[in-house]
């Protein structure tokens, strides 16, 4: 069975044989889980594929439905790819939704160097991500539920 995602754009990336898109030294691929899409990158982010990383990442920030960039599999992480993290965030916030970035190695060094405020949100693990946001929504049920409780 094939869960496919369209994209803007009209893209479609599956649990198919193709579903990977090579960018210049990093593969890209994204699916959906439950509770989020998670975009996965393996390889190297550096200036010569950010253009091209990023504008195919942004593609899968669709309204409500969260987002979980895993850069976990990232081997090396340049100065450029803070770019891609700021589109993410950008569009993330537009659609109002929410992100969360799994930091591999190289790209924890790279961001170590910055302060609290410019820190993005993150997890230590893709699963960890996702239950982070499952807790979210039951706090948000707990909260709604008295006001469809009825009274006597």
């Amino acid at each position: 069975m094939a869960i496919t995602i369209t994209t803007r754009g009209a893209a479609r990336i599956g649990q198919q044989r193709n579903s990977t898109i090579e960018c210049g030294g990093a593969q890209l691929r994204a699916h959906y889980r439950h509770l989020a899409t998670v975009v996965t990158i393996r390889g190297r982010i550096d200036s010569a594929n950010v253009d091209q990383l990023s504008e195919q990442a942004r593609r899968f920030v669709l309204a409500k439905e969260p987002v979980v960039l895993d850069l976990s599999g990232v081997t090396s992480f340049a100065a450029a790819g803070i770019w891609l993290l700021c589109v993410i965030d950008g569009d993330c916030r537009a659609a109002g939704v929410e992100w969360t970035l799994i930091e591999g190695p190289a790209v924890a060094e790279l961001l170590g160097d910055f302060d609290e405020d410019a820190k993005f949100p993150t997890a230590e693990s893709v699963d960890q991500a996702l239950h982070a946001l499952a807790d979210g929504n039951d706090q948000r049920r707990q909260l709604l539920l008295p006001l469809f409780q009825k009274s006597a």
